[in-house]
């Protein structure tokens, strides 16, 4: 199996652009004599894209379908399909925003996928002797990465964490950076850019992360794990063919690749 076989998209390139959106979907209208194989299309946070993507692949040859995966920032995946109206599955990197799509009437059905943890993530060694302390982001000699609440999960998780640490405003002011996804997060640990940031912890185990991140484990009193909902979308065309894919992936096979990751066993 081959997990770039499956078409990916950046969430950028459809967020708000209603045109270019309709033009990746739509090829399976009846209308169209072009493409016989029905599409789906799945909106996935990016921690989880390596294990939807192989899933997306073995239903794929199952089914003779083609399946899409646009990536990104959870909150910005919400507004994408808030605004385009189009689409199959969902998989946030939090359960609160299926909450939200299915308060909205976008989410009909949900499974349980996996876990995830939030972790502070160092440079390989422990160069700067970080204590294994949430207090340790207020320290203005280190530059600290964050995401950003508004855009995706991790934002979102980090600043509930922090917030209940009670120093949530005090790290913003020591925050050099605010990125919108887990992808940065790492990018700025790999290129040397940041001393410390808050991240999932599954994107520490991955073999491509492993060499240049280190994790320092946050108190469970704060960061507890979370739950990976995946949810089929009201709007899905091919509900029948969503459906096998979630069955799939709360298989014991689907378990078994969210794993590999390290979206199960986070304790």
């Amino acid at each position: 199996m081959n997990p770039k076989t499956i078409s990916v998209i950046s969430v950028t390139a459809v967020l708000g652009i209603a045109a270019l959106f309709l033009s990746i979907y739509l090829t399976d209208s009846p209308s169209s004599s072009s493409s016989p194989r029905q599409e789906l299309l799945i909106y996935c946070g990016i921690t989880m894209i390596q294990p939807m993507a192989e899933i997306a692949t073995i239903i794929e040859q199952q089914e003779e379908v083609k399946i899409s995966i646009i990536k990104g920032g959870s909150g910005d995946l919400l507004k994408a399909i808030q605004y385009n109206r189009q689409g199959d599955l969902y998989l946030p990197g939090s359960e609160s925003y299926i909450e939200q799509a299915r308060r909205e009437g976008l989410v009909t059905q949900s499974v349980h996928v996996g876990y995830n943890k939030a972790a502070l993530m160092i440079r390989p060694g422990n160069p700067k002797a970080i204590q294994a302390d949430l207090n340790s982001l207020l320290d203005p000699s280190l530059y600290v990465v964050i995401g950003s609440p508004e855009s995706g999960s991790i934002g979102k998780e980090t600043k509930r964490i922090l917030s209940s640490a009670g120093i949530y405003d005090q790290v913003m002011q020591n925050v050099r950076e605010l990125t919108t996804d887990s992808k940065r997060l790492v990018e700025v640990l790999r290129n040397g850019e940041a001393d410390l940031v808050i991240n999932w912890y599954a994107a520490s185990t991955w073999q491509e992360n492993r060499a240049f991140i280190d994790v320092i484990p946050i108190d469970e009193q704060y960061a507890s794990k979370k739950q990976l909902i995946l949810g089929l979308l009201s709007t899905s065309r091919h509900p029948d063919i969503a459906r096998k894919i979630m069955i799939y992936a709360t298989s014991a096979k689907g378990r078994e690749i969210f794993n590999k990751y390290g979206l199960y066993d986070v304790d």
